[in-house]
């Protein structure tokens, strides 16, 4: 008999991240045999417990891994009542129930990272990982060196200290500057956030990598598989 954690398996079963699934259970929305578990930690045999969440039943997925080329404009929620397009309506029906991992704004197209496995999704979103996303960014406006400097030292924005790992390839075009910038953290539009800070508003963003996974000739709204040494890869980074 192999025991495992409650959470894990929901995740690993598609049911949203660790995170996600942790709530189900402090909500008591999930049970095991019949018998609603709110208790974080509880072990299961996934081959003989039979595990329920919101009175249906949950097992374990093929695990999949897709990178998708996000067009700007469309959502990476899973629901959206006003109608607008969404990264999920670019992929087939015949594949298992996606998250994102992580999010990309709204207006903010490139490599996006979609799958069923928790874990995978907790080893590249955790802060504790760091790890780097690089990014094509053109923003108004010449961009100096000193203010270079500061993104790397950190901005401050909502009382957030906010800064790049890197900034590179810093070319001018015309009114405005390309760059490429890494980050090794995630807070919310904090691209756009940083440049706001220094005063030159971001006009496109562009995410180009995911640690050792590039968007490459990925046309926007295409998507495909990542291969097992991808993923293991980047699980072990």
């Amino acid at each position: 008999m192999s025991l495992t954690r409650l959470q894990k398996f929901l995740a690993e079963a598609g049911v949203g991240s660790r995170r996600h699934c942790e709530l189900l259970i402090q909500q008591g929305k999930v049970s095991v045999n019949g018998k609603c578990v709110t208790t974080l930690g509880t072990k299961i045999d996934p081959a003989a417990d039979r595990v329920t969440v919101g009175g249906r039943p949950v097992a374990r997925q093929r695990k999949v891994y897709i990178a998708l080329n996000k067009p700007a404009g469309v959502l990476c929620t899973s629901r959206d009542t006003h109608g607008r397009n969404r990264v999920l309506d670019l992929l087939p029906r015949s594949l298992p129930r996606l998250h994102t991992v992580g999010r990309l704004d709204y207006d903010t197209e490139g490599l996006l990272l979609l799958t069923n496995d928790g874990s995978f999704s907790l080893r590249l979103t955790h802060p504790r990982y760091k790890m780097p996303k690089t990014y094509r960014v053109e923003v108004e406006g010449k961009l100096t060196s000193e203010q270079i400097a500061r993104l790397l030292k950190g901005v401050t924005s909502e009382g957030q200290t906010l800064r790049a790992e890197r900034i590179f390839d810093v070319r001018p075009r015309g009114d405005a500057t390309e760059l490429r910038l890494v980050l090794r953290e995630g807070k919310k539009r904090q691209i756009r956030r940083m440049l706001d800070a220094v005063g030159h508003p971001v006009r496109r963003l562009t995410r180009l990598a995911v640690g050792s996974i590039e968007l490459g000739n990925l046309k926007q709204g295409q998507w495909r598989h990542l291969s097992d040494e991808e993923v293991h890869k980047l699980m072990c980074d």
